[in-house]
């Protein structure tokens, strides 16, 4: 019982560690914080105000909404209290009977704050109006319309734009939780698998990946966050992907290739994180977005592919099942990529395949041959 509970809690810890020292969570998000940044610097996200808006949190935009409005009828409010006031409007005032009111029904601070409201509002219940005979509350009536109207504006800027994000339309694009190495088509590839839950599809979609690892350079020069540029393809090349079903991404594996010098046994102990993005125009808003992911040597499995997850049944449709998205099963593959190039019969490998347990056979009849002279 005590080692059951002992290894959950060091694969916690360990796992807890991979999480705070990548660079890119699973979900897309960048693990990095800034410091000592000088008071000028925060001035300038103040400038550049319209995308700190929109980039802050939903907690804070509803904030801001609520208390935007409520300040603009409050402070309204009381400058409609000073107009009836200095024009001795108020009932503590007793106004004699044939007195000219700036507003009628406006005689406290109360009656005052409803009416700003109504005034910014539109709403124009009946009971309280300004009349013409006070030039001041006329012009505080026009600035009051035209600051409502702005910060109308501007909230609803701002909330549709939020809603609207390219990074919103990120979160219907899944990767593999896992990357895999094994051979495809006589060459040692690194496999990955990417998904697009919508049917829409994603225009000029392209792939590309970063290997992120610290290097010492001859001069002695430590590169903490050094990037080297991993390809990734597929059958049909690698720009301008058909995304209209799960693709497998590869990365073949040469001379070239930083995962050329590492084999089975020495993988999981590399430290280094493989960064792969997706880019791509979302055909439905034409709005451009980058899907990113990462992983870390624990998340590469050497000698094992995906299973198949495209089938087509009796009807003639295509099906994609996802329970097998992120499934794999071990094949035969040589314990390095070396082996695999210059050592005669490690590349051969198991031709057998694998099952697609939701595909369907479908019996197709040849046409009758029939030349016609």
């Amino acid at each position: 019982m005590f080692g059951f509970v002992n290894k959950y809690f060091q694969d916690y810890l360990v796992e807890r560690r991979h999480r705070r020292t990548r660079l890119v969570t699973k979900d897309g998000r960048c693990n990095i914080e800034y410091g000592n940044i000088h008071y000028s610097n925060h001035f300038a996200l103040l400038a550049d105000f319209w995308t700190t808006f929109v980039e802050i949190r939903w907690r804070f935009v509803l904030f801001i909404f609520i208390a935007s409005f409520t300040l603009s009828w409050f402070l309204f409010g009381l400058l409609w209290y000073w107009i009836a006031r200095s024009n001795g409007d108020l009932t503590w005032q007793k106004p004699p009977s044939n007195h000219t009111f700036c507003v009628d029904n406006v005689i406290g601070l109360t009656t005052a704050f409803l009416y700003s409201l109504e005034t910014q509002t539109t709403i124009g219940y009946g009971g309280r109006a300004v009349t013409p005979l006070c030039p001041g509350a006329v012009a505080l009536l026009v600035i009051q319309s035209l600051l409502g109207a702005i910060i109308n504006c501007f909230m609803c800027g701002v909330i549709l734009s939020k809603i609207s994000l390219p990074k919103k339309r990120a979160k219907t694009i899944t990767f593999s939780d896992m990357a895999v190495i094994s051979p495809k088509n006589g060459t040692l590839c690194l496999s990955i698998r990417v998904a697009n839950l919508r049917k829409t599809l994603m225009i000029g979609s392209q792939i590309y990946g970063k290997m992120l690892r610290t290097t010492i350079t001859p001069d002695g020069e430590t590169i903490i966050m050094d990037q080297v540029n991993i390809e990734f393809m597929v059958d049909a090349g690698k720009d301008n992907l058909f995304f209209v079903c799960p693709l497998t991404l590869y990365h073949i594996i040469d001379k070239s290739s930083p995962f050329f010098e590492m084999a089975v046994d020495t993988l999981h102990k590399e430290e280094f994180e493989l960064v792969v993005f997706l880019d791509g125009t979302a055909e439905s808003t034409s709005s451009s977005c980058q899907v990113r992911t990462s992983f870390i040597p624990q998340e590469i499995m050497w000698g094992y592919n995906f299973l198949p997850i495209i089938s087509r049944n009796k009807e003639g449709k295509y099906r994609v099942d996802f329970s097998n998205f992120s499934k794999v099963v071990p094949v035969a593959t040589a314990h390095c990529a070396y082996c695999f190039h210059n050592i005669k019969g490690h590349h051969h490998h198991s031709r057998d395949g694998h099952d697609n347990e939701g595909f369907e056979v479908i019996d197709i009849q040849d046409p009758p041959s029939v030349t016609k002279m």
